[in-house]
């Protein structure tokens, strides 16, 4: 399962970089450095129904950093949600793929997000209404490092914590860099792990590009009882593609068509065996 995971995070990869070429414009680096959490929580840990994605026990996933679009519509693709040909429609005019994730329009989508700092508290909107009606399903919410800048993720912090919300769990994608340079030019938001256990949550930190330490942080946030689990993610912009890691210039900059023609044989050499076609 290790190696497969593996492959799909290539194939993921790939797509991320072929769609946005195709369309121009997006945002590849917070793609990329979320590969790993997102893939890691389609193809091993939610339980969802492609066939039936309004289904009323699956587990809801909240892009809270919803410019991360292409990660999410690459690994619903792959997991049957809608045709992966249709990847190539990003951000054309009357695609169900824009460029932030749509609720009403693209399936699989639990939430349209984009205006950053939302995500969190939806999250605990959804996991108190699936109290409310007995359902035990998780809610996952992804959110980005320079996101957490914004007072409501406090706010929906303090309140996941009053009302004992275990059936949260979020991510923070820590890749230290946003649109307007690092996390600590802008405004550091270290040390974000004691912040949110100052705030009553269950904390762990780990290496946001290794599977087995995802793995690992999932089942210990799933075994807390009686308050919400974050996992502080570190990863690196772009990661996948050389050329783009750790360059604040590619958080909303789409390749041209020889810069990912230059992604995609990096990507490919890069994958287990058979991870590429």
């Amino acid at each position: 399962m290790h190696n497969d995971l593996l492959a799909v995070t290539s194939q993921m990869r790939a797509h991320i970089v072929e769609m946005l070429a195709v369309a121009g414009s997006g945002h590849p680096g917070g793609s990329l450095s979320a590969t790993e959490i997102i893939a890691s929580l389609y193809f091993k840990h939610m339980r969802i129904d492609p066939q039936d994605p309004d289904w009323p026990e699956r587990d809801r996933f909240v892009l809270g950093k919803g410019h991360a679009a292409p990660a999410l519509y690459a690994a619903l693709a792959m997991r049957g949600f809608f045709p992966e040909e249709e990847l190539l429609t990003l951000r054309k005019l009357g695609s169900r793929l824009q460029g932030h994730p749509c609720r009403t329009d693209t399936p699989g989508v639990d939430m349209s997000t984009g205006s950053l700092g939302q995500g969190l508290s939806v999250a605990n909107g959804m996991a108190l209404a699936g109290r409310l009606d007995g359902l035990d399903y998780w809610v996952w919410c992804v959110m980005g490092d320079g996101e957490i800048q914004e007072g409501q993720v406090w706010e929906a912090a303090m309140s996941a914590a009053h009302y004992g919300l275990d059936r949260v769990i979020a991510f923070v994608d820590h890749n230290g860099l946003q649109i307007d340079g690092t996390n600590d030019q802008v405004m550091g938001v270290e040390p974000i792990d004691a912040k949110f256990a100052a705030f009553g949550w269950h904390t762990q930190r780990i290496d946001g590009h290794d599977l087995d330490a995802i793995d690992a942080a999932i089942a210990a946030a799933k075994a807390e009882r009686g308050r919400p689990s974050v996992i502080v993610c570190d990863t690196v912009k772009g990661r996948g593609v050389s050329f783009m890691e750790n360059v604040v210039d590619w958080h909303g900059v789409a390749p041209d068509a020889a810069q990912a023609k230059d992604a995609l044989a990096e990507i490919s050499a890069a994958a287990p065996e058979g991870g590429r076609r």
